[in-house]
């Protein structure tokens, strides 16, 4: 189970938090945005709801899965930026032993170790490249237009050493992307590349429950039907007629109230586990990407995530959360349970600064240094929320991907904007293809040559 505790955004328990008239004004805004994302999830366009149905993508993932066994991979890279990376690092990151890529193949239980190229860094790429064994590794390809510039990039450095090496191609690729469009599908049908589908109504920052993740997570041993088990359950939660009852819901309207009520525009995302780290970056991506807009109005709009970790970030970020400006929310991620757990010996009993922390466990302190700092934080007039969930597995964590997902998408009709596009990244894409003499894109190129050139004054 997937608890949301919003205690800590309320009156009376935060001074200055949401009031109840407050709260209880907001189920029409709720109720409209509800209705408007039913619609357009009726008309098709937000393939990322019926994900968890696909059975069809599950047997297409486990027959890659089987047939990169049966040939010997040892080494999975995958290569993407945006969606196509954040996902697949935070299934990683949250369902594999820790150090998975640093255990022996046995520990490992055959399976392969697991990279992300999320960027165009060539350090890092040539890194990695020298330190696989090419014969025995699978590139997965990950881009849904079949046309971003930096997966395309690192996919041709590949395809150049599996050349000079004299390796196939189909042998060593898989390309996941659009299921009729773009560069790469046309090259996987010319060459018989395994390629599957991403669906078009499926965006990529809401992709990770498509091949986009559940390709590299079934080629790691992920459950990926129980992934897709607990983001259907939530769905489910997620239809709730009220607010209150709805998580999607809760989590959507208390951040887009404090955001618009109490101008509480930055919202800390902050597990309390280190599994789950990277789910933080991923929601960064999610939330930012899809809430920062400009409205039809011309209003810009958007709320500022930013992505901590419990309980690292206390020795550094939580100074500024507790003292610095009044316009932050923290959303806390936390475990039930944690597996395994460490007892903490009682030694130096003579010693006060040790003597009281014999007896507990460190997943305790871990639980309770996160109360502690939300309490510290309610005290000083701070709001925060937590969502708990049980356990760390694939259930829980498909839960929470589609609670988020959800919530974007009533966040988006809240603020009045469509969160399911991107135009603010477009003009940068326009000038790096003028600026690399992609055909078409000489007009950019000329309005990118009218800019201002750095002034050698004004450089230091």
């Amino acid at each position: 189970m997937i608890r949301l505790d919003y205690t800590f955004m309320t009156a009376p328990a935060v001074a200055g938090g949401l009031t109840d008239a407050e709260l209880a004004g907001a189920q029409p805004a709720f109720a409209a945005a509800r209705d408007a994302t039913a619609r357009r999830r009726e008309r098709g366009e937000l393939g990322f709801f019926g994900l968890p149905d696909d059975t069809q993508q599950v047997t297409d993932c486990a027959a890659v899965a089987v047939w990169a066994s049966d040939r010997g991979i040892r080494d999975v890279v995958v290569l993407g930026i945006g969606g196509s990376a954040l996902g697949p690092i935070a299934l990683r990151t949250a369902l594999l032993p820790s150090g998975w890529n640093l255990l022996a193949a046995a520990q490992r239980g055959g399976r392969p170790r697991l990279h992300v190229l999320d960027n165009v860094d060539p350090a890092t790429m040539a890194a990695l490249l020298d330190r696989v064994e090419l014969g025995a590794t699978l590139f997965v390809v990950t881009s849904k237009s079949g046309g971003t510039a930096e997966t395309l990039a690192q996919y041709l450095i590949v395809r150049g050493r599996l050349e000079e090496a004299g390796r196939a191609a189909r042998d060593h690729l898989v390309f996941v992307t659009d299921p009729e469009r773009g560069a790469l599908r046309r090259i996987a049908a010319a060459e018989g590349i395994v390629a599957p589908a991403i669906p078009p109504s499926v965006g990529g920052r809401f992709s990770v429950l498509s091949p986009v993740g559940l390709l590299p997570a079934a080629l790691a041993g992920i459950d990926v039907v129980a992934l897709l088990a607990g983001a259907g359950a939530m769905r489910a939660r997620c239809e709730a007629a009220e607010w209150t009852a709805n998580p999607a819901g809760a989590f959507a309207v208390l951040q887009w109230l404090a955001d618009t009520r109490r101008n509480l525009r930055t919202q800390v995302f902050m597990p309390y586990a280190d599994g789950l780290r990277d789910m933080a970056a991923w929601f960064v991506q999610l939330w930012a990407e899809s809430l920062g807009k400009v409205r039809p109005d011309g209003v810009s709009v958007g709320p500022t995530p930013v992505a901590a970790l419990g309980a690292t970030d206390q020795h550094s970020q939580v100074q500024l959360f507790m003292e610095g400006p009044n316009d932050k929310t923290v959303t806390f991620l936390t475990l039930d349970r944690v597996s395994p757990d460490l007892p903490i010996p009682a030694r130096h009993q003579s010693h006060d600064d040790l003597a009281y922390l014999g007896g507990h466990h460190l997943g305790e302190l871990l639980a309770v240094e996160q109360r502690a700092t939300a309490g510290a934080l309610a005290a000083r007039g701070r709001p925060s929320m937590a969502i708990a969930l049980e356990t760390l597995d694939a259930w829980h964590l498909g839960g929470l991907i589609m609670l988020l997902e959800v919530a974007t998408a009533f966040a988006g009709e809240l603020y009045g904007v469509n969160a399911f596009d991107q135009p603010g990244v477009e003009l940068g894409k326009r000038f790096t293809y003028g600026l690399f003499g992609r055909p078409g894109f000489a007009a950019d190129l000329a309005a990118f040559d009218h800019l201002p050139r750095p002034d050698p004054s004004r450089v230091v």
